[in-house]
């Protein structure tokens, strides 16, 4: 039995089970949960994959939910999936739409929403993990489904590897992963090499000299100063990477002042950096520091600006042999719809886990907007304004085919290299 046959043969339950998922996936959007505070939704993932025979390690690295169903010699396969929500305001007008608030880390009250689709990652790795402990036939080895918390602040994956998870679960031979896209439900993208950037968060102060609004020849104005840095870290990408070497570079925040006729002593500027290499990385941070430190000497700045670096997110570089054996797969499964996808902007920390393990991975997207939204937007050349993209309040996947689709293609892609057994019987 080769493996598409083997995932033919999982994959006949999924009709059994539907109903449940959705309902599952309902739930879970209406109670989302911030980074770390995953407490519920772990508490649910865990009791589901015990009753379906999986041995459970709960709390890894907080709220991280680890399952393993063993079985054979062979290396065990890892599927991961995120768990957390953004602070972020629902606005899709859903029937089951969030309507919660919780206290960030900061200690602010903030509305929370699963405005990236963490919840149907979830239920896709849930629906996996049923189908393959009910399907032992077709297949041998072992599986790990890890349920990630934390992806959206970048330190989820650490946190579980701090607390041992490497020597927790069987090695695995292979990780996978995926994310719900913004492009059409059914849609499945693959891609060799370079998939998503690595990106680096900055906080820069800069230190002026502050005075009354009337008498600004009294200061050395900061809001100026940032005005001026904000434009010119535009050049960086502009003027001065080649255009082969893609990169952004994205000031989030500025911060300065209180009051209208008050210069104030000092400026904030939050800056976002993706990058695809460590040169181009290096190059782009070093660029950032450089026009930072000429713009505050060109103000007369009191002191040196201060740099704080935030967040680092790694890149996603998908192994070519893995991912070519995963694509042929999908090709088998999907059709035209398994496609080769261009490099995302985004950023993610699953590949810490398979570093950790020292192992290949691959990491694919699927689509989840309705598709003749997508195809008349498109045709219309408004998607940039019709299509709600991740992290936006409006981010509302349509459930189906996406659920279908995301558990297909965690079953094929595991199926790749959870081989029959040796002698034929299943």
């Amino acid at each position: 039995m080769d493996s598409k046959a083997a995932a033919d043969r999982v994959l006949t339950g999924l009709d059994d089970i539907r109903s449940e998922l959705e309902a599952f996936h309902r739930d879970l959007h209406a109670h989302p949960e911030l980074s770390h505070q995953e407490h519920r939704t772990a508490a649910r993932v865990a009791e589901h994959l015990e009753g379906w025979g999986y041995e459970v390690c709960a709390g890894v690295g907080g709220t991280g939910v680890v399952g393993v169903l063993a079985g054979g010699d062979e290396p065990a396969v890892l599927l991961r999936a995120d768990m957390d929500a953004l602070p972020v305001r629902e606005d899709t007008g859903l029937p089951y739409a969030s309507t919660v608030t919780a206290t960030d880390a900061s200690g602010r009250e903030v509305p929370v929403a699963h405005a990236c689709g963490h919840d149907l990652h979830v239920t896709c790795l849930l629906g996996a993990a049923r189908l393959m402990a009910a399907g032992r036939g077709p297949w041998q080895g072992a599986l790990v489904v890890l349920f990630q918390p934390a992806e959206e602040t970048g330190d989820g994956a650490d946190r579980m590897l701090a607390d041992g998870l490497t020597d927790r679960v069987p090695r695995p031979g292979v990780a996978f992963a995926q994310h719900v896209l913004p492009y059409p439900a059914g849609w499945v993208g693959t891609r060799a090499g370079s998939f998503l950037s690595a990106a680096d968060n900055l906080t820069v102060t800069l230190h002026g000299r502050g005075a009354h609004g009337s008498a600004p020849q009294a200061a050395i104005d900061p809001v100026v100063m940032a005005a001026m840095t904000v434009v010119r870290l535009q050049t960086i990408v502009s003027r001065e990477l080649a255009a082969t070497r893609p990169a952004v570079v994205t000031v989030g925040s500025i911060q300065s002042g209180s009051s209208a006729n008050v210069i104030p002593d000092s400026a904030e500027l939050l800056i976002n950096v993706r990058t695809y290499d460590e040169d181009s990385r290096q190059r782009v941070l070093d660029d950032v520091r450089r026009i930072v430190r000429a713009e505050c000497d060109a103000s007369g700045a009191t002191r040196e600006p201060d740099f704080e670096p935030g967040g680092r997110f790694p890149p996603t570089v998908n192994d070519e042999a893995v991912t070519a054996e995963v694509a042929a797969a999908f090709t088998a499964r999907f059709g035209q719809r398994a496609v080769t996808a261009e490099p995302q902007s985004a950023s993610e920390d699953f590949s810490r886990l398979p570093d950790a393990f020292g192992v290949p991975y691959t990491y694919w997207g699927i689509g989840c907007v309705d598709p003749r939204t997508y195809r008349t937007a498109q045709r219309r050349g408004t998607i940039a304004q019709d299509v709600p993209v991740n992290h936006s309040g409006r981010f509302a996947p349509v459930v189906q085919p996406t659920l279908d689709t995301g558990v297909s293609a965690l079953v094929t892609a595991a199926l790749t290299r959870l081989r029959p057994p040796a002698d034929g019987k299943t």
